[in-house]
């Protein structure tokens, strides 16, 4: 079944309207007609199955046939706080974080950080994020749209971790791996945000900070890796061991065992 974003405001009961790129694209791309079962996701958490009722130029009227919330979110809220990164690589790292499970992405410029985009630039990159996090969705089956930005300084990324159950710094040097969580440590629900740098690597200041500011400096292993691997490795072994991605979620799940 076909998947499309809409913005609750869109939906009225148990009506809803389709417009702007998603109509665009049920309409001239893919050539639907009334009569049609779609699925629709609010990015709220909250996914619809609809049948496409009428067209018009930019605007598609559906009934709402059914409201579920499926269970493809994390019980961890996952934070990723990214230095800036040069050309396209920030681009690139969205959708496999998306797919992952990332509820939140928070780019920073760290001390040597090439990219340095002028707010103008860093405000139509984070417009281009968004709409990439929200094609991500279709794809993963995820309905709860990311939080991008805002862009913060190293100093504001350590004093949003304060507000976080976790905070986990990785870094090259260290030798410190991410604990296995003890038997009844149950994380459902908190905040875990992950502090990964840029191509240069965080300076010893830098970490010098995040160890007084509680964070664990961890490390990813023997190998050094990318800029843009590190995240997408952090990430994955943050929900295997605290997230939906290790046994204890795996064996309740349903499906083939």
């Amino acid at each position: 079944m076909r998947r499309f974003s809409i913005q609750p405001r869109d939906i009225n009961g148990s009506s809803a309207v389709i417009s702007g790129d998603e109509a665009n694209h049920i309409q001239n791309v893919l050539r639907l007609s009334p009569g049609h079962v779609i699925q629709l996701f609010d990015g709220t958490g909250v996914a619809y199955t609809a049948k496409i009722e009428s067209l018009a130029p930019g605007k598609i009227q559906v009934t709402i046939l059914e409201k579920f919330q499926p269970q493809t979110e994390s019980p961890i809220r996952l934070v990723i706080a990214q230095a800036m990164l040069k050309d396209k690589k920030m681009d690139h790292l969205v959708p496999p974080l998306t797919e992952l499970g990332m509820t939140r992405f928070i780019p920073f410029i760290a001390e040597r950080s090439v990219a340095r985009p002028d707010s103008g630039r860093l405000t139509k990159r984070m417009d281009r994020w968004e709409k990439i996090a929200t094609e991500s969705l279709k794809q993963c089956k995820r309905n709860q749209t990311p939080i991008i930005g805002p862009v913060l300084s190293f100093p504001e990324v350590l004093a949003f971790g304060k507000t976080c159950n976790s905070r986990i710094l990785f870094w090259e040097n260290s030798r410190t791996p991410v604990r296995i969580p003890e038997p009844g440590n149950d994380l459902s629900g908190h905040q875990t945000v992950l502090v990964l740098g840029p191509e240069g690597g965080f300076s010893d200041n830098e970490i010098e900070q995040a160890r007084q500011a509680d964070f664990l400096i961890a490390s990813l292993g023997p190998r050094i890796l990318k800029a843009e691997t590190a995240p997408i490795a952090a990430c994955t072994i943050i929900q295997y061991l605290f997230g939906d991605m290790g046994n204890k979620y795996l064996d309740k799940a349903p499906g083939i065992h």
